[in-house]
């Protein structure tokens, strides 16, 4: 078995955001507020993800849920992006916060027009370790996310407000604006053992 020393801080998030939810209910504000100091201490140290949550595919890019809230409240989930790879354009939904932990990843944002194109993009931004973007139906919600690096693994960190893995959400056609409706689920059966010392 592989010893994932730093798995602590998984579960030590885990406890303090059930607290912030209990505290704060589903105010959104005050969700974001308070949540972006918990994952910007998670990813501070890159000693806690266990490896099968790190693993990348090589056609597409996965997502893993590390915690989901028994009451839809929140889900942790890591993404893990192959060298190159992106999302198409689309939405959330739900307010949610994404934090780099290894490699890079540019996030395009995309706002609607009301003309042609539908959406007009934003201007990139490249997100290196330790920096979070917050997104949500309030802040601006649609964007195009992909791995910075051709030649490398590159793995983000995303807290959401519901259960993101079974949220109806869109992609988008950027020139017509055509929705097309997609649940994302999960790319494993499997989540972290939050009582476990490794994560197994």
């Amino acid at each position: 078995m592989t010893t994932t020393p730093g798995f602590h801080r998984l579960r030590d998030f885990v406890v303090a955001m059930t607290r912030l939810v209990d505290a704060h209910g589903c105010v959104e504000e005050a969700l974001l507020e308070g949540a972006r100091p918990l994952l910007a201490a998670l990813i501070a140290e890159d000693d806690w993800l266990p490896e099968r949550f790190a693993q990348p595919d090589a056609t597409h890019y996965r997502q893993f849920l590390l915690h989901g809230d028994p009451l839809g409240r929140f889900s942790l989930v890591s993404f893990v992006w192959g060298p190159g790879q992106r999302t198409p354009v689309h939405d959330h939904s739900v307010w949610g916060l994404v934090g780099v932990l290894r490699g890079a990843e540019i996030s395009v944002p995309y706002r609607r027009t009301g003309g042609t194109p539908a959406l007009a993009a934003g201007t990139p931004a490249r997100l290196t370790p330790r920096m979070i973007e917050a997104v949500s139906p309030v802040l601006g919600d649609i964007h195009e996310v992909s791995n910075a690096f051709d030649d490398r693994v590159s793995i983000s960190i995303h807290l959401y407000g519901a259960n993101i893995g079974a949220v109806r959400r869109h992609v988008f056609d950027p020139v017509s604006g055509a929705a097309k409706e997609f649940i994302s689920g999960y790319s494993a059966d499997v989540v972290p053992n939050l009582w476990s010392s490794a994560g197994r």
